[in-house]
């Protein structure tokens, strides 16, 4: 932002420079008047008064025409000062207001991070409840096929121990048969069998 004060820089300066040159002539002609009665009585001379006539009509003049240039460039000064407080209150106001949403967001997103673990421990727990149940259930599955598995095999050794248990009986009982059948009893089977199959 500009300053307004800078636009009227160089009258300040040529005000300035007309007041040197004044009070420096002024200066001069007060130190040659004084050199006529020997350095220690000051003469005024009519041309002291003509100087000094000179010097306040010139006051005066630049007084009436730089009077409004001066109090423009201060009250454009002033404004130029209350215009960046004013920006600076609305870049502040701005700015706290900025803070403000920051700091919402910041809490909402606190929230929103507890939401999600939350929602996460819950859908963990839920699966954990789910894998138990699964592995619970498979292994009820297993037992019961175990048990099943276990019946089918002794009721195979059961039977194959019927068979050789009744192996060993018909080759023991033959063995005995054998043993105590005469020839006799003999020809009488044939004959019982013969008997049997013609019919």
């Amino acid at each position: 932002m500009k300053i307004p004060f800078v636009k009227h820089k160089s009258c300040i300066f040529i005000v300035f420079f007309l007041f040197f040159l004044l009070f420096f002539s002024a200066g001069i002609g007060l130190c040659s008047s004084g050199g006529e009665g020997g350095g220690h009585k000051v003469v005024w001379l009519p041309t002291d008064t003509y100087r000094v006539m000179n010097f306040a009509a010139l006051a005066i003049g630049l007084f009436l025409l730089l009077r409004k240039p001066a109090a423009n460039a201060l009250s454009d000064r002033i404004k130029g000062i209350k215009e960046q407080l004013s920006e600076l209150e609305a870049q502040k106001s701005d700015a706290e207001k900025n803070m403000l949403q920051c700091n919402d967001r910041v809490v909402k997103l606190d929230k929103e991070s507890e939401k999600i673990i939350a929602e996460y421990l819950k859908q963990g727990e839920e699966a954990k409840v789910r894998i138990l149940e699964a592995a619970n259930s498979s292994v009820v599955k297993l037992e019961e096929q175990a048990s099943r598995n276990i019946e089918h095999e002794f009721k195979q050794a059961r039977l194959k121990l019927q068979e050789e248990v009744i192996i060993n009986a018909l080759e023991k009982a033959e063995e005995k048969i054998k043993s105590k059948i005469t020839a006799k009893d003999q020809e009488l089977l044939v004959n019982e069998y013969l008997e049997k199959v013609v019919a």
